[in-house]
C-alpha cells in the first residue's frame, strides 16, 4: 500500500452527516477511521482496535462523551489513547469538565477541517 496512513482515529457521533463529514476530512488527509455510533460501541472498538485517538461527541444516547472518556481511562487498554472532545457545547465549564473526564483537547462545532486535524495532530504523539 503506498498510501502513509497517519493514524487510526475512533470516531464516536451519533448524528450521521457529523460522522460522515468528519470521517471525510480524517480520510482525505490520510487517516484510517473507525467508526462508532455511541459510547458502548466505542469501549469495545476501542479496545479491540487499539486507535491512536478517539473523537467523541458529549451528548449522545446512553452513555455521554464525559462517561466515555472516564470508562476509556480506567481501562488499561485503552487508558493511553488520546482522547478529543467535539462538542457544540462552548462553555469554559464544558472544556474545564471535558478535562476532568481525561480528554485531551476540546474543539467546539461547527469546526474546520484544518482545526479538526490540527487538534487531532496535537494529541497524536
Amino acid at each position: 500500500m503506498s498510501l502513509t496512513l497517519l493514524g487510526t482515529i475512533l470516531i464516536v457521533e451519533d448524528s450521521p452527516s457529523e460522522l460522515e463529514l468528519m470521517s471525510h476530512y480524517l480520510k482525505e488527509s490520510g487517516y484510517n477511521v473507525i467508526k462508532a455510533t455511541d459510547a458502548k460501541e466505542a469501549l469495545e472498538k476501542a479496545a479491540l482496535q487499539k486507535p491512536d485517538a478517539i473523537v467523541t461527541d458529549v451528548v449522545m444516547p446512553g452513555m455521554s462523551g464525559f462517561e466515555l472518556c472516564r470508562s476509556l481511562k480506567k481501562n488499561s487498554i485503552t487508558q493511553k489513547v488520546p482522547i478529543v472532545i467535539c462538542s457544540s457545547k462552548n462553555q469554559e465549564i464544558d472544556r474545564f469538565w471535558a478535562r476532568r473526564q481525561g480528554a485531551d483537547a476540546y474543539i467546539t462545532k461547527p469546526y474546520t477541517r484544518e482545526h479538526l486535524l490540527r487538534t487531532i495532530k496535537s494529541v497524536v504523539i
